[in-house]
């Protein structure tokens, strides 16, 4: 295999400007993909934007709220008029929201959690499947957590959104039956990451595989030899 297996390839990478996005959009851009990079740190798309600039990639800085819903349609208005396709999308933005009972979760924070976790990747699917349709291999990948299925107490805001996003996926993936994309969904697991530490305040990460362990799954689960769909996916350090 080329060391370079993305050569001439488009990938759209939300949550791009840390993290696991980050460490994904590097290793992307390293296969030789031109990352359209989405997140809405300014400052985190510029440091990534120099990092893969230094290793001699190009990207496409996108800041954008996923919770701009119509902010999603103008970028897939623009990434048809300028590529006039999409070969790869990395859906990894998502948020925690709060660790607490289900009766104390603020309707506030719950629908925080809709929005980020489940309506912005539907509004994904939605703008993108046709430029996805126009790649000869078009790739999706949605990063959830085994949290959708473990039910644990406290982390029902968190695993009921995963779990939603989950059926809609895998939804996705049967309405892709007969096409050339393929999409699937990632368990990455306990990661170094903002969110975990969140999450784990009193856990050691430096026990924790870090999100550039995770990078070449991704590379792999986004190349055009990658026939799965609909598959659920656990990352095993």
């Amino acid at each position: 295999m080329s060391d370079q297996p993305l050569v001439g390839r488009i990938a759209l990478v939300t949550g791009a400007s840390r993290g696991i996005g980050r460490a994904a959009a590097l290793a992307l851009a390293d296969a030789g993909a031109h990352i359209i990079a989405v997140a809405r740190t300014v400052g985190g798309l510029e440091e990534l934007d120099d990092a893969i600039q230094a290793k001699g990639g190009t990207t496409t800085l996108v800041p954008l709220d996923l919770k701009d819903f119509a902010g999603i349609d103008r970028m897939g208005a623009a990434i048809f008029e300028r590529w006039g396709k999409l070969d790869i999308v990395l859906a990894n933005a998502g948020i925690l929201g709060v660790l607490t009972p289900l009766t104390h979760l603020a309707p506030k924070v719950w629908d925080e959690l809709i929005a980020v976790n489940l309506t912005a990747n539907w509004r994904l699917i939605r703008s993108l499947d046709q430029l996805l349709r126009l790649s000869d291999a078009g790739r999706a990948l949605f990063v959830s957590s085994a949290a959708a299925v473990n039910n644990r107490p406290f982390w029902g805001g968190y695993a009921i959104t995963k779990a939603a996003l989950d059926a809609m996926v895998k939804t996705y993936a049967a309405e892709l039956t007969g096409t050339t994309v393929k999409v699937n969904l990632l368990y990455p697991g306990p990661t170094r990451t903002a969110m975990r530490a969140k999450a784990m305040p009193g856990e050691d990460p430096m026990t924790l595989p870090a999100p550039e362990d995770l990078a070449p799954l991704i590379v792999e689960m986004l190349s055009p030899d990658y026939d799965a769909n609909g598959e659920v996916v656990r990352f095993t350090r």
